[in-house]
């Protein structure tokens, strides 16, 4: 599991574990767990230059999600997989 350390706008701080479980994608933060459900399905881009996937359970793109809308101070882990996209 990776592990994600980082903050809200409002200064408050997370320290998540992100499953790569669809159930139940964060582990850890009631907020950031949320955050990653408010945006389940939408389309989010996993780096500066692409590509871009829905965010569903799978570590790259909880990740991209918590990069996006909020501070990640910290991860630790095992480097997460990419989704495999189609066309590529």
């Amino acid at each position: 599991m990776l592990t994600v350390t980082g903050s809200f706008d409002d200064g408050a701080t997370y320290t998540v574990q992100i499953t790569g479980r669809a159930d139940r994608p964060v582990i850890g933060s009631y907020r950031a767990a949320a955050l990653v459900e408010l945006h389940q399905g939408e389309t989010v881009t996993l780096s500066p230059t692409g590509p871009q996937v829905a965010v569903g359970g799978d570590e790259a793109s909880v990740l991209a999600v918590l990069r996006e809308y909020t501070h990640v101070i910290e991860e630790s882990g095992p480097v997460p997989r990419r989704p495999a996209v189609p066309g590529s």
